[in-house]
């Protein structure tokens, strides 16, 4: 069954008198369970379909449903709620609160999305998440008192804490050394064989083929949709 499924999706940026067009009639469907990869040169329009599928911005046209709600058209506070619930979010800047714990920034969105936990409740599930990726031991460092790999350990905790259907990781390696990605890399296809939907927005061939499925883009459409190992496209 589809998460995701995008029906001719248009993005235009209205400038003054001019008109962009960057998302050119995007048709998609992503599976439950799928690890797909984004690829595209900068200007492809791969940063827009992210924002698109993350509920960061709306499409000036077409139909995007998420786990079988309609959003191409919802509102800005509908979009957001959609988002706290529903999507998990790791960037490559990891941004970290610099002046709050590991588990604190953690357990943060839980207070958006989350409200009738007790405060011991959100704890547990924060140590938990921490658990998960490692990082037991660090719950009471600061950002400043973890290497970048552990930073970026936190960021995929605080994305699991709702417990999404779907993580959504930004270049989630570019500000980390080789021996880090692969470990990081690794962390997302655990996930991945968990059951979560993982979507990865890279530069990197090699990066991208830790995912299962990868979708190029130019010049606002898809030119190339094919699973790990295949040659052909879908």
């Amino acid at each position: 069954m589809a998460l995701i499924e995008l029906k001719d999706i248009r993005k235009t940026y209205f400038l003054g008198e001019i008109d962009v067009p960057v998302l050119k009639g995007i048709t998609l469907s992503i599976d439950r369970g799928e690890y797909v990869a984004l690829m595209g040169a900068s200007g492809s329009g791969k940063s827009t379909l992210m924002n698109t599928l993350g509920c960061l911005d709306r499409p000036t046209s077409g139909e995007y449903w998420l786990d079988g709600e309609e959003l191409g058209s919802a509102s800005g506070d509908r979009r957001a709620r959609v988002r706290n619930k529903k999507i998990g979010f790791v960037f490559q800047s990891f941004n970290l609160l610099p002046r709050t714990s590991a588990l604190e920034n953690v357990i943060m969105p839980l207070s958006y999305t989350a409200g009738n936990l007790s405060g011991a409740e959100q704890r547990r599930r924060g140590l938990a998440a921490l658990e998960q990726v490692g990082l037991g031991d660090r719950v009471n460092h600061y950002p400043s008192q973890l290497s970048g790999g552990q930073q970026q350990r936190v960021a995929i905790a605080r994305a699991l804490i709702n417990r999404p259907p779907v993580i959504f990781a930004d270049e989630p390696t570019g500000n980390l050394d080789s021996k880090t990605s692969v470990e990081v890399m690794k962390m997302f296809s655990d996930l991945n064989a968990d059951g979560i939907t993982v979507i990865l927005v890279t530069h990197s061939e090699e990066i991208a083929a830790y995912a299962k499925r990868t979708i190029r883009l130019q010049d606002g459409l898809i030119v190339r949709d094919s699973a790990a190992g295949e040659g052909g496209e879908r």
